[in-house]
């Protein structure tokens, strides 16, 4: 599995993206983030993509478990 990291410019309160493509993911980081934030996105991402959320449907009960609370 792939995965393609880029540093764009996203919108207020998106700190990352990730969008499944062919072979892995790509996952967009925004570059507006500090190097801390940045790899806590990273982070968060790869925890998505590690755990299968993309096989999901319940999008609460993915963050919900990304963030530890559940």
């Amino acid at each position: 599995m792939d995965v393609y990291v880029y540093l764009v410019e996203l919108p207020d309160g998106i700190n990352e993206v990730v969008t499944p493509c062919l072979g892995g993911f790509t996952v967009y980081i925004d570059n507006k983030l500090t190097y801390e934030e940045r790899l806590q996105a990273y982070q968060h991402a790869m925890h998505h993509i590690l755990n299968n959320d993309f096989e999901k449907h319940d999008v609460q009960e993915i963050e919900t478990a990304a963030h530890g609370k559940g």
